[in-house]
């Protein structure tokens, strides 16, 4: 079909164009005298991603053949490409887009992560869909006594309100605050079906938390919003704050979050 087959030429030439701007130092390899392209090699980027350089050939002269995921997988990390970059390969393969995987964290620009700084003293964060702090300034750490801990991965907001006891003292109305966040992530979970960031995640809740095996049959869903909140600051005790919630233009799935103390 004439679909199919100039997808397979975009196919290659996307290919090429992203293997022609790496160079060897970028992943590691000797240099091996004059280069008359730039860039990798076709051979040397097969190597990377640990299949044969002829059938990696005809993939990008646009043959005929249908690549798996998990070639498309390994063609993406040797190729270094970012997560826009991931989508696109898979799409014009033929697969659907593709998410980060169990390890990957969500991807997050430089300018982005650094805007819950600039807001200091306010606590600011920004999270991801699964509720994981991708980015977040001291004024948070203060008010979530044990949200950031050295654990080594990612603090997630669902993962303290309903496994760490600290939660219930700075949650003042920590039932309903609960309810409202596992129906938030009832609905972003179900945009992600299958997604190990979101399965693994639900599955550690569920195993924590009687309120979670009792609640998430119900599936409630709930969009997330801007509201108030009463907490109990560590210093300045029981205090109501206004939060605003801000979808980021590049990935609207993330929110920078905002809390301001009335009064």
């Amino acid at each position: 079909m004439p679909e199919q087959s100039d997808r397979r030429r975009q196919l290659g030439a996307f290919l090429r164009t992203r293997r022609e701007r790496l160079t060897p130092d970028d992943v590691g390899l000797p240099r091996t005298g004059r280069r008359r392209t730039p860039g990798l090699r076709r051979e040397e980027l097969a190597l990377l991603a640990g299949m044969s350089a002829t059938w990696y050939t005809y993939l990008e002269q646009g043959r005929d053949i249908r690549a798996s995921e998990q070639v498309l997988n390994a063609l993406a990390q040797a190729l270094r490409l970012d997560a826009h970059e991931r989508d696109h390969l898979f799409r014009l393969a033929g697969h659907g887009p593709t998410t980060p995987g169990p390890d990957e964290p969500e991807p997050l620009t430089p300018e982005a992560a650094a805007v819950p700084h600039l807001l200091q003293p306010n606590p600011a964060y920004v999270i991801a869909g699964n509720y994981d702090v991708l980015s977040h300034n001291q004024a948070t750490e203060d008010l979530f006594e044990r949200l950031v801990t050295d654990s080594g991965r990612p603090p997630n907001f669902v993962r303290w309100t309903f496994l760490e006891p600290a939660a219930r003292a700075v949650l003042l109305d920590w039932e309903p605050e609960a309810r409202g966040l596992l129906a938030r992530l009832r609905t972003l979970s179900s945009r992600h079906p299958g997604d190990p960031c979101y399965t693994r995640l639900v599955e550690e809740l569920h195993d924590g938390s009687p309120h979670v095996r009792s609640w998430w049959p119900r599936y409630d869903v709930q969009p997330r919003h801007s509201g108030r909140k009463r907490l109990c600051h560590p210093r300045n005790g029981p205090t109501e704050y206004a939060y605003t919630a801000f979808h980021l233009a590049e990935h609207p799935e993330q929110t920078l979050v905002v809390y301001t103390a009335d009064g």
